[in-house]
């Protein structure tokens, strides 16, 4: 016997579905006015240096007449050309590669070494001495000029190319300490006693298991050291007197000190320091954050 409720049969209810609600009006005028922001911000910071491009392909007088154009009427290599053989610019690019090569190997070498002695070794006042570096890294560099002057020109080595590698290799002190030391900290200790069991000494296991492990930290300590070594201009202006020891920047310095200066001998020559930096920049970014990384999470 079937019931009046059996009979009745009820409507299809349609299953209820989240309502899609829109992105609010507020957060999409927010993202547009800083994306707006951003693009304005990159435009202001990128122009002057696509004008310093745009200028070493441009003669004088169509930098004095031209005004800020980026794109040049007729385009000409004569300038890089002129300004890296005639004004020996060639010369002090080779004293730049030399003086920014050998401080960073000079960095490298000495606070990897000393940075492994910091994380796994155990000596009396270690962590005094830690400290120590740490503090300096709060001294500004402008202030050790005087007594870096006095002290070279004691040892002989004022304005030579050796009293700058040197001040530069301890300029680095503290933060390739720190950050290294950080890298190191981080390896497992289980890799040093396995190590040591097979019979590894102390070099070996620096350089076979430390070294490998840490090499983006290592590569961004090389890469923070060679760009300011390469862009370094005040104890070079003041240390370097023989033109035939200059380097880059010193040699862009020297272009300004005619009553005219040629704005396109200038750019050109400014276009041959930063074009090293970049590319160094670029082949070595991807070790660059990681290096940043794994010193921060150390």
């Amino acid at each position: 016997m079937t019931t009046v409720a059996d009979r009745t049969q009820l409507p299809d209810v349609p299953a209820l579905t989240p309502r899609r609600r829109g992105t609010p009006a507020k957060v999409v005028v927010a993202r547009v006015v800083v994306g707006v922001l951003l693009v304005g911000y990159a435009v202001v910071s990128l122009y002057p240096f696509l004008w310093m491009v745009s200028a070493a392909f441009k003669t004088q007088q169509e930098i004095v007449m031209g005004g800020g154009n980026l794109v040049p009427a007729e385009p000409t290599l004569s300038t890089l050309v002129d300004t890296w053989s005639r004004l020996h610019f060639f010369d002090y690019f080779l004293n730049s590669v030399k003086v920014t090569g050998l401080t960073t190997l000079g960095v490298v070498v000495v606070y990897s070494a000393a940075s492994y002695a910091f994380a796994v070794l155990r000596f009396p006042g270690r962590q005094a001495f830690f400290r120590l570096f740490l503090v300096l890294l709060f001294v500004p560099g402008v202030v050790t000029l005087l007594p870096i002057v006095l002290l070279e020109n004691q040892l002989g080595i004022l304005g030579t190319h050796l009293g700058l590698i040197l001040p530069f290799v301890n300029g680095t002190a503290p933060l390739s300490i720190l950050l290294l030391t950080n890298a190191f900290q981080s390896v497992p200790g289980e890799l040093r006693d396995a190590a040591r069991v097979d019979g590894a000494g102390e070099l070996r296991i620096f350089a076979r298991v430390y070294v490998p492990l840490a090499r983006p930290a290592i590569i961004t300590i090389a890469l923070l050291t060679a760009i300011p070594t390469w862009n370094e201009y005040l104890l070079s202006r003041v240390s370097l007197n023989d033109p035939s020891t200059f380097t880059l920047p010193i040699a862009l310095q020297q272009l300004q000190s005619s009553n005219v200066v040629q704005y396109n001998q200038l750019m050109a020559g400014a276009l041959i320091v930063v074009i090293p930096v970049i590319i160094l920049f670029l082949a070595t970014q991807r070790y660059f954050v990681n290096g940043l990384v794994g010193a921060v999470k150390g």
